[in-house]
């Protein structure tokens, strides 16, 4: 499973021309619509390709067979495959390959970020004896909602929250 930004607005407009199986049917050979934003399908080496916008992210879910390495027109028509699959992706997220990187980065960096936060507040309530109880109770049910944001992969939130409980202690 993995999960892609999207650019603000896009989500809209694709599902002014269609919705997400629509703007799939263009690049893949079987696609079954689930809903607007979301479908199933496959395309050659990708026998398995499941797909929804959820939370302003595209999250995919693709199961990749290998070519026959062996066959020279096996191995052209795996590359044809990706190349679709990256336009696809390129269209569905309204960025570039590298963007994607790079909001991928900002994506782990904003979950690290909580966590590191809520590491570090653990650690200073462990050792200080000096804290309030409020100070401690208003800590923990901030982790608890940045834990909560956390599973429920809302990393933005998490990071904002993860502010909020360094600023208690300094």
């Amino acid at each position: 499973m993995e999960r892609f930004d999207v650019k603000r607005g896009l989500i809209k407009e694709v599902d002014g021309n269609g919705g997400l199986p629509s703007l799939a049917s263009q690049y893949f050979e079987k696609v079954d619509k689930i809903s607007d934003n979301s479908f199933s399908g496959s395309h050659g080496v990708m026998e398995s390709i499941e797909a929804r916008y959820e939370n302003g992210a595209l999250i995919v879910d693709v199961t990749n067979v290998p070519p026959d390495f062996d066959n020279p027109e096996s191995m052209k028509s795996a590359m044809d495959d990706r190349k679709r699959w990256t336009t696809f992706l390129d269209e569905a997220t309204g960025y570039n390959s590298k963007q994607r990187g790079d909001k991928a980065k900002e994506w782990a960096k904003k979950a690290s970020k909580a966590k590191s936060a809520i590491s570090s507040a653990s650690h200073f309530m462990e050792m200080s004896d000096s804290i309030s109880e409020d100070k401690k109770d208003s800590a923990n049910s901030l982790i608890k909602e940045i834990e909560e944001l956390l599973e429920a992969n809302d990393n933005t939130k998490a990071a904002g929250k993860a502010e909020k409980l360094n600023k208690l202690f300094s």
